[in-house]
């Protein structure tokens, strides 16, 4: 709640003179309803000091209790509510390590198909955050999004440091908290920082999706990265899409595949559909291509909001959302968080392990941010290597029923993928 507009409490007009022909004074005029106006017209600008200090004490307490109630609803974890200690501390460690891009890799909240989400960070020279573009879950021209929502972009730009951890939005109130700002409070993310892109590969993926806003506003229809009208669909026009299709014709990624919905593929939306870690897999292999180095920074859900999304359906505290990593189109899609088994999902989690460098969180006892652990991450060829290795011999394993316990390693305990990388000194590369 904003009290920049503080309550004023100032002495009453002075009384004004009486048309020609007339006496007396003229009260000043009624206010509309109750509240701290005047009050009734007979008496209430000559009212006596002391209706006029018991006014001043019912103000201040009702002053008193709105701010009580901000305090209130403004708990930690939650809209409005205070940020990490150390935030800005730890965002400065982060950067001093020179990358260009970040590609944000948000778990899934739902128990099953749950895809993730899917953003690109750019760090721009000379300013003093990354900006993040997001394709907007909300702007998919639904007559029920109409109303409190944020809907003004296809892509929404936001600082990074905000998209992650902060608990006000620079979007205004129809931001959605956990989407739009605030991420760690609903669930964890992986960046893959990227190493050595040209100033020039940055500005265009920049005015890509610039351009998307443009067709978006102006309800453009078939362009070359969507057919039909350019608006959120969460298996068409989705996050993936849009991230690959600024890498594909704004960077110009010839090699990249960005899935488009053809007229056959139009009855099966989920084989034509662009998935956030199938597309992350693909443009990291683009990266390597091009002599571009990566490693991974585990962002930790923080595991103690209460915050409940009046969007959400069943509305459930962010504390008590699964956690799931990204899972590509495969038999694990429906299965329980921290059950996965086939190639693909075991080959991404063991590929962005290997990456790794740092893992962050926000302390519960501190409620301040850090850096928990750090790794020197594999260089990326030979992260893969170990990656496809581990991950086919786990998956047969998986299918058989005879492996005791996996070779690769992830993220998190297989009974509880909150876990972040296992830093230990059996698991260093």
């Amino acid at each position: 709640m904003n009290f920049s507009n503080k309550l004023h409490f100032s002495a009453p007009p002075p009384p004004q003179a009486s048309p020609a022909g007339g006496g007396g004074s003229k009260p000043p005029p009624l206010r509309s309803g109750g509240g701290l106006g005047w009050g009734r017209r007979s008496r209430s600008w000559q009212c006596a000091p002391r209706r006029t200090t018991a006014r001043l004490a019912l103000a201040w307490a009702l002053f008193a209790l709105l701010f009580a109630v901000a305090a209130t609803a403004a708990d930690f974890a939650t809209p409005g509510g205070p940020e990490p200690a150390k935030l800005e501390e730890v965002v400065s460690v982060l950067r001093k390590d020179p990358y260009d891009l970040e590609l944000l890799i948000s778990f899934g909240t739902s128990k099953g198909g749950s895809a993730g989400h899917l953003a690109l960070a750019i760090r721009e020279p000379g300013q003093d955050d990354d900006s993040v573009y997001s394709a907007n879950f909300y702007a998919d021209r639904d007559p029920k999004h109409a109303q409190g929502f944020y809907i003004q972009d296809l892509m929404v730009r936001i600082p990074k440091t905000e998209y992650l951890f902060k608990t006000r939005s620079s979007l205004g109130p129809a931001a959605a908290f956990g989407l739009d700002y605030g991420e760690v409070y609903k669930r964890a993310l992986i960046g893959v920082r990227v190493y050595g892109v040209p100033v020039s590969e940055k500005r265009a993926l920049a005015a890509y999706f610039g351009r998307m806003n443009y067709d978006f506003s102006r309800r453009a229809v078939d362009t070359e990265y969507h057919s039909g009208e350019v608006k959120y669909d969460y298996m068409d026009l989705n996050c993936a899409k849009t991230v690959g299709a600024a890498f594909r014709w704004g960077a110009r990624y010839e090699e990249l595949e960005v899935k488009q919905r053809g007229f056959f593929s139009r009855l099966s939306k989920a084989t034509s559909a662009n998935i956030p870690t199938e597309m992350a897999v693909k443009l990291m292999r683009a990266w390597a291509a091009r002599g571009y180095t990566m490693d991974v920074v585990l962002y930790k859900k923080y595991e103690h909001s209460p915050y409940i999304h009046p969007h959400d359906d069943p509305p459930v505290a962010f504390k008590d959302l699964p956690n799931r990593f990204p899972s590509v189109l495969s038999l694990d899609f429906r299965s329980e968080q921290g059950q996965y088994e086939d190639y693909d999902n075991l080959f991404a989690m063991y590929l962005l392990y290997n990456l790794g460098k740092y893992s962050v969180q926000i302390d519960p006892a501190t409620q301040a941010l850090q850096i928990e652990l750090a790794k020197d991450p594999m260089p990326y060829a030979r992260a893969v290597a170990e990656a496809e290795s581990a991950a086919e011999a786990d998956s047969k394993g998986f299918l058989s029923r005879t492996l005791l316990r996996p070779i690769g390693r992830i993220f998190w305990e297989p009974a509880d993928n909150s876990r972040l990388y296992r830093f230990d000194a059996e698991s260093k590369p």
